[in-house]
């Protein structure tokens, strides 16, 4: 059972995700919870995410714009580490408000609402019209990368930062998708290789059945995305990404996620 929902979720999640950038971690790791510790949830989601990524750019590798994801991408770099050691370091997580509903208790940590905000300011960028004129130069992208970056060292969480960058540096919406999940690339194995270095207790053998199929399941969700891409705008992808952006910030603020 745990297999067949894992893999529906995963293929849903990945074809949803295609198009903005990110929310394929947001949405399988507390899936995964329900049936792994918290971190060999977060290690076993960036799996799926990182080879999921990988086949994207095989089907649209060609679009990349290296310039500005190789200035983004090394700053992500930098901060993926420096979040994903800080992961290890924290013993327990700080609740900073909790409350109770239909006799169930949801928890809202420091590191989820903070992102939330983030996530909320960030897509108040696609609402008020002043700040959708807003364009970032190329030196925004340094502190963009790094910001996202360790978000997503620490807590899985930092494609809805990324795009937001990305979507004001000017690229086609074939170059936006592209670029980002070039990036999340290079977060991905950035934070990955500081888990596994770090965590004995993943033990991928014992779960390879779920993981392989969780894996295909986001392939096929992917290979859909691509298909469907020439039929979409570039207002539709920033439409999505708006929508996914404050659908997860509610999520991450209320404790659902």
């Amino acid at each position: 059972m745990a297999i067949f929902i894992i893999s529906v979720v995963a293929a849903l999640a990945s074809l949803l995700t295609f198009f903005s950038g990110f929310g394929l971690g947001t949405i399988l790791t507390p899936v995964l919870i329900l049936f792994f510790p918290i971190e060999i949830a977060i290690a076993l989601t960036g799996i799926v995410h990182l080879l999921n990524n990988f086949f994207k750019i095989s089907l649209v590798g060609k679009q990349i714009n290296w310039k500005v994801g190789l200035k983004f991408g090394i700053m992500a770099v930098t901060g993926a580490f420096i979040g994903a050691q800080l992961l290890l370091l924290l013993s327990s997580d700080t609740i900073i408000y909790s409350y109770t509903f239909h006799n169930k208790i949801f928890s809202v940590t420091l590191i989820k609402f903070i992102i939330s905000i983030l996530m909320i300011v960030f897509a108040l960028f696609d609402v008020i019209p002043a700040l959708k004129k807003i364009q970032f130069d190329e030196n925004k992208l340094y502190p963009g990368g790094l910001i996202s970056g360790f978000f997503g060292g620490l807590s899985g969480n930092q494609g809805a930062l990324r795009s937001m960058f990305l979507m004001r540096c000017g690229l086609s919406k074939e170059s936006f998708i592209a670029t980002g999940i070039l990036i999340a690339c290079m977060v991905d194995i950035t934070r990955l290789s500081v888990y596994f270095s770090r965590l004995s207790s993943i033990n991928i053998q014992s779960n390879l059945t779920l993981l392989i199929s969780a894996i295909l399941s986001a392939f096929a969700g992917a290979y859909l995305g691509s298909k469907l891409l020439k039929k979409v705008t570039f207002s539709f992808v920033q439409y999505t990404v708006t929508i996914m952006i404050i659908i997860l910030a509610i999520g991450l603020g209320s404790g659902l996620l």
